[in-house]
């Protein structure tokens, strides 16, 4: 149950005053539907109202408070603005309205009267000018609009003013909490309370207060991460304890593979490989994760693992996230698994039939021991005779409650989950904690650089030239862009538009894939591009992992700048995978800002995906770094990974301690670590934690 003291902070934002049902859908779209919700809503800004000199002091651009006397009203007509002169002992201002309404006008600001007047001041020509000031009261008010106003994330239709009453109504509700940190920590990081931090935080004074390192929102994001890391001990405590089995092969289908393939494993596939064998060997259930770079060679090190389960008399399953990169698992498992004397099966949801059926009654009987499928696999009517080991791949494009329900389809799964997209250790401590990883750096044998260049959208036909050149010479070219049609508000390239254009050029050399066509549609263009039928595949992102072209050496990325850094790595690692020196050409709409600059600068120098990563956190922070959001991540709402990376290891840390100390959460400190753990919604932790 969750402690009553929180009961307040998560009532609806309606039970809020002034926030009814029309205003609660609108502060529900921008912050969540409840009281904490608006807690975790931090200023992105502040307006500082506190500057009030006279009339003819006042600095232009500048936020002004301005005690003003009304003189005249000059009412608009046309298209020209509603105009009201004011003045003090200093000098004349005149505040400017477009579409107003005379009577409201005459009554906000009757001719003769006193008000004090705050917005932004400007210059046109000779005249000081105010246009819609944002605050205006009696000369006694001046004292409450002279503050700082913090500034917050906003929807079309929410008035700022109301979701700032709306907050610090939130903010009046705060209980006060038993404090959850270690005093020794607190005192030397010089943080406050919980409760003095919200409300600090919500009233900043000085741009300073909006920084990360501000020591109430250091405060709050350690409380965060520290919730987080603690839920993620807990689950990885009880998954140690959970009863394994040793699953240890003797190696004899191992070595026939290992003798089919045309090259020896590298020095870090072959350790990546020990290093799952050992976990395998345990009687705790495995759970590591497999980072390796794009085309570093990963299938083979899965299959390894895969062969061991079936030597120790289990089956082992390999689940992609996409048909497409499935069946091309399928491509790639069956001749070498052939070697070892064994079938794969195949299973997605496109399967249908006698085929189907037959692939689930072997699957049943034990007589088929390896299987790669899609999501399919874990649907229910798929049963094992002896599922050993799982091995997800590309493991962000799934929940973690598909990747158990796989895992739950045997006795002590062992789980192996691969990415191709690094992840910063920084990253890797939020989403897993202390999950053991096993990585794989460079690239396998006779793998050829990438030369990168990058050519404004200016030059698009010394491109389109180097393309046919290309051709011409017998290479394949992958072009990329971001949209399928023509969007009416950004200027990119629509896939459909540039493969028409482009086949005007190379006549029956184009094909044309996207995320929108039928599987089979797909399927075909893919087949007719690997085949060479087809010498360019114009495609939108649908090709970023996985797929397998090695003939493929020209990539032309369209808009560029408009993608992550990760995922222009991830693009640019289709090519480079065949024996011939390869060239990735990113194509840039100018002007550039500094962020767009240094992204293609580091795709220039480095094709270290470790590197490129870590990058990507620098530049853009943990929330916009492609493989945060859409990648199983947690979405911090008051962490920043990347500012925040020096407490993420501190949380860490005391999380570590915490669980080996008070495991179940019983002592004092314990107690309100629980409150801290329902407070960001980690309460599946406390049942673990109960559970031992």
């Amino acid at each position: 149950m969750r402690p009553e003291p929180l009961f307040p902070l998560f009532a609806p934002v309606t039970s809020l005053p002034g926030v009814g049902a029309r205003l609660g859908v609108l502060v529900e779209r921008v912050a969540g539907p409840r009281v904490v919700d608006l807690l975790w809503h931090l200023p992105v800004g502040i307006v500082d109202r506190r500057y009030a000199p006279a009339v003819a002091e006042a600095e232009t651009g500048r936020v002004a408070t301005l005690a003003v006397r009304i003189d005249q009203h000059q009412p608009g007509e046309g298209r020209r603005p509603y105009r009201i002169r004011c003045s003090d002992a200093t000098g004349g201002i005149t505040l400017v309205f477009f579409h107003a309404r005379r009577e409201q006008m005459e009554r906000a600001y009757p001719v003769g009267a006193r008000r004090v007047v705050s917005g932004r001041v400007e210059r046109f020509g000779e005249e000081l000018q105010m246009a819609h000031p944002d605050r205006v009261g009696a000369p006694e008010e001046a004292a409450q609009i002279q503050t700082v106003e913090p500034v917050h994330g906003l929807t079309a239709g929410l008035p700022p003013a109301v979701l700032r009453r709306a907050i610090r109504a939130a903010v009046e509700r705060a209980p006060q909490l038993a404090e959850w940190l270690d005093p020794a920590h607190k005192a030397r990081q010089g943080w406050p309370d919980w409760h003095v931090a919200i409300a600090r935080c919500h009233a900043p004074e000085d741009e300073g207060d909006l920084r990360p390192s501000f020591p109430p929102r250091a405060r709050l994001a350690f409380d965060e991460l520290l919730a987080s890391q603690l839920a993620l001990h807990l689950l990885r405590r009880r998954q140690r304890r959970a009863t394994g089995r040793p699953r240890i092969g003797d190696g004899r289908l191992r070595q026939r593979v290992l003798a089919a393939l045309p090259f020896r494993l590298t020095l870090s596939q072959a350790r990546s490989v020990d290093e799952i064998l050992a976990d395998m060997a345990t009687p705790t259930r495995m759970l590591r994760l497999l980072q390796g770079d794009v085309g570093s060679g990963k299938t083979v090190v899965a299959l390894m693992a895969m062969l061991a389960a079936v030597e120790a008399g289990e089956q082992a399953a390999l689940m992609a996230p996409t048909d497409l990169l499935a069946r091309q698992h399928h491509a790639r498992i069956a001749p070498l698994a052939a070697a070892a004397g064994l079938e794969v099966g195949f299973l997605s949801g496109r399967d249908k039939g006698k085929a189907r059926e037959a692939t689930l009654a072997r699957l049943a009987d034990g007589s088929l021991r390896l299987v790669v499928g899609t999501h399919a696999l874990f649907q229910d009517e798929v049963q094992f005779q002896g599922l050993g080991l799982a091995v997800i791949d590309e493991q962000h494009r799934f929940g973690v409650h598909q990747r158990l329900m796989l895992a739950r389809k045997g006795d002590a799964v062992d789980v192996l989950v691969t990415t191709a997209t690094p992840i910063p250790r920084t990253l890797l401590m939020t989403a897993y904690g202390d999950i053991d990883v096993s990585r794989i750096d460079g690239k396998p044998p006779g793998r050829q650089p990438v030369t990168t260049v990058t050519v404004p959208a200016e030059r698009l036909d010394e491109v389109t030239g180097a393309v046919g050149r290309a051709i011409a010479g017998g290479a394949r070219v992958y072009w990329v862009c971001p949209l399928i049609e023509e969007s009416e508000t950004l200027d990119l390239a629509a896939a459909g538009e540039r493969a028409a254009a482009l086949e005007r050029l190379f006549p029956g050399q184009v094909a044309l894939v996207h995320g929108r066509m039928k599987g089979t549609d797909r399927d075909a263009a893919m087949a007719a591009f690997a085949g060479g039928d087809r010498r360019v595949l114009v495609a939108t992102t649908v090709i970023e992992v996985g797929v397998d072209v090695p003939e493929a050496t020209v990539m032309v990325v369209e808009h560029a700048e408009r993608f992550g850094l990760a995922q222009l790595h991830q693009l640019r690692g289709r090519i480079g995978r065949g024996d011939h020196p390869s060239t990735c050409i990113l194509v840039y709409a100018a002007p550039l800002g500094e962020t767009a600059k240094a992204r293609l600068r580091i795709l220039r120098e480095t094709e270290d995906g470790f590197v490129i990563a870590e990058e990507d956190l620098r530049l853009r922070g943990g929330g916009e770094m492609l493989g945060t959001r859409q990648s199983g991540l947690p979405d911090f709402r008051l962490a920043d990974p990347a500012a925040h990376a020096d407490l993420m290891q501190a949380a860490r840390d005391d999380a570590r301690l915490i669980v080996d100390r008070d495991p179940e959460l019983r002592g004092p400190r314990g107690e309100a670590l629980r409150t801290l753990l329902y407070l960001f919604e980690r309460d599946a932790a406390i049942r673990l934690a109960r559970a031992g």
